[in-house]
């Protein structure tokens, strides 16, 4: 009779699931399926072996959408920004340069104590000489490091992420902006969305998309003396934009969250787009200081413009050949659309590395 009596809850209550819960349990358990799977199609690339399409089907994406990658990314970056105890920094950094192949020897600063967070350690500034910028005529440069995963012309109105797989210019960049911002002369009359983008007789719009990974440096700069005129930013998904996750999902870059910087070059059109990917729900413009990505918060398919021309100042931001323009924290795709005669030749090949300051082609 002195027994303390044991009170239980319900089974139904304690087991009780969510279906918040059921998502992120199922969604994660995906993504963590499909990191294999990428893991798998890596392997056999390194051996050679051509690698299928294999498109998503509406439901994979939904549920690798469920996954709450803009949280997570958001949870991430806080955490990046705790600053760690100093006998810990060299063990932590040094884990980090050791999985994803970081070369320190060209950071301005080497001493892995110098670094107070891994925010600062992401975004460290290179030493003045490791960046030589390409100083050819006519030259457009890589504006970072990284991998190329596509370039060519743009054809009937879409662009290949990587090859087999499209999306479409007009979703990617959204619709056309005023000429008065852009200082064009007046294009010739086009049905298509292309056809409005190109606005000199004989040119043509080429594209080229550079994946940087979580070791690459993450600044990214100009590739060509150009004026900016205008930004364009969607809110959106943070998926993953690793090449097996761009072969997988069609038009992933028109899903997630993006920043479009469009302007004009002496040859006409110029665009530099920064795609956000999961955990870099961050993406910094130096001269933008209006921009502020991945807020809790937004409408599904929305958009906000902000124009850098106004009544005093009708040129725009001017930027030239390997300045620096703005940074991601972790790692990213940037996606350059620009204008140019027939007779540019890209210096490339798909599946290269490539180094910021390295000519992309030239005329």
């Amino acid at each position: 009779t002195d027994k303390r009596k044991l009170h239980t809850a319900p089974v139904g209550q304690v087991f009780r699931l969510r279906p918040f819960h059921v998502l992120v349990a199922t969604g994660g358990g995906y993504a963590g399926y499909r990191k294999y799977e990428d893991y798998k199609i890596e392997q056999m690339e390194k051996k050679g072996i051509e690698v299928p399409v294999k498109l998503a089907s509406e439901w994979e994406v939904a549920l690798y959408k469920s996954v709450p990658t803009r949280l997570l990314s958001r949870a991430w970056g806080r955490l990046n920004q705790v600053e760690l105890p100093t006998w810990l920094r060299k063990p932590v950094y040094s884990l980090y340069i050791w999985t994803f192949g970081v070369n320190m020897k060209e950071a301005a600063v080497e001493d892995l104590h110098h670094y107070r967070n891994l925010s600062e350690f992401f975004r460290r500034k290179l030493k003045p000489q490791a960046r030589p910028v390409c100083c050819l005529h006519n030259s457009v440069v890589s504006p970072s490091d990284g991998k190329i995963l596509n370039f060519g012309q743009v054809k009937n109105c879409e662009v290949e992420q990587v090859k087999g797989v499209t999306y479409s210019l007009e979703s990617f960049l959204g619709p056309r902006v005023c000429r008065e911002e852009l200082h064009f002369s007046h294009s010739p009359p086009g049905n298509s969305f292309q056809q409005q983008l190109v606005t000199k007789e004989g040119n043509e719009l080429y594209h080229c998309v550079i994946y940087l990974a979580p070791g690459d440096y993450h600044c990214f700069h100009s590739p060509t003396d150009w004026r900016v005129s205008h930004r364009r930013h969607f809110p959106g998904s943070l998926m993953s934009v690793n090449p097996g996750v761009a072969r997988w999902i069609k038009e992933l870059f028109c899903h997630n969250e993006r920043v479009v910087l469009t302007g004009d070059w002496k040859y006409g059109f110029f665009s530099l787009t920064a795609v956000g990917a999961t955990n870099v729900g961050s993406i910094r413009i130096y001269f933008d200081q209006d921009l502020h990505t991945n807020s809790p918060s937004y409408s599904k398919g929305s958009y906000n413009d902000f124009s850098f021309v106004s009544n005093n100042n009708k040129e725009g931001i001017p930027m030239r050949k390997g300045e620096h323009l703005g940074e991601f924290n972790l790692g990213s795709t940037i996606v350059l659309i620009f204008e140019a005669p027939k007779d540019f030749k890209f210096h490339l090949k798909a599946g290269q590395k490539i180094r910021f300051g390295e000519a992309l082609g030239s005329l």
